[in-house]
């Protein structure tokens, strides 16, 4: 099920896609995190706004790597974005464990690691590479130019 609009697989149209839905994802973010704790501040809630529309420009251009060249196997956009998505809300948790702890606190009002974060990363990583696999394609054809005619 091919839904990209020039027929073709296409880079641009995977980066649009992963950036939109992170771009939803992170207004959720802002919007809901004044009600979860009156603690989280600005700075943070500015932070997860531009965070996740980041993650998911990240798994659109990852989508361009179906195979990898040193350990000479495939790479499946399940396991790719799942990754990324884990990572960088690794980095994300690591870096900004205080914030992150306060979030976590006010969702499930006890002392709750933040590294929960992580899976949360996963998930979106896979809804993401999903999407963005289906709109936009993968592999190294994204690359190519489209071509009138």
């Amino acid at each position: 099920m091919d839904l990209s609009p020039f027929g073709k697989p296409s880079l641009l149209t995977r980066i649009a896609v992963g950036k939109a839905i992170g771009f939803v994802i992170g207004i959720v973010g802002f919007s809901v995190a004044p009600f979860i704790s009156e603690e989280i501040s600005m700075m943070t809630r500015l932070g997860i706004l531009c965070w996740y529309p980041t993650i998911g420009a990240f798994i659109a251009v990852f989508g361009v790597f179906n195979w990898h060249p040193i350990l000479n196997l495939p790479l499946p956009w399940w396991f790719r974005s799942t990754f990324v998505g884990a990572w960088m809300n690794f980095v994300l948790a690591f870096f900004a464990h205080e914030q992150m702890s306060t979030i976590l606190d006010g969702i499930f009002h006890q002392n709750v690691s933040p590294f929960w974060f992580v899976l949360n990363g996963g998930v979106f990583g896979l809804v993401t590479g999903f999407l963005c696999t289906q709109a936009g394609g993968e592999g190294p054809d994204t690359l190519a130019p489209v071509v009138n005619g």
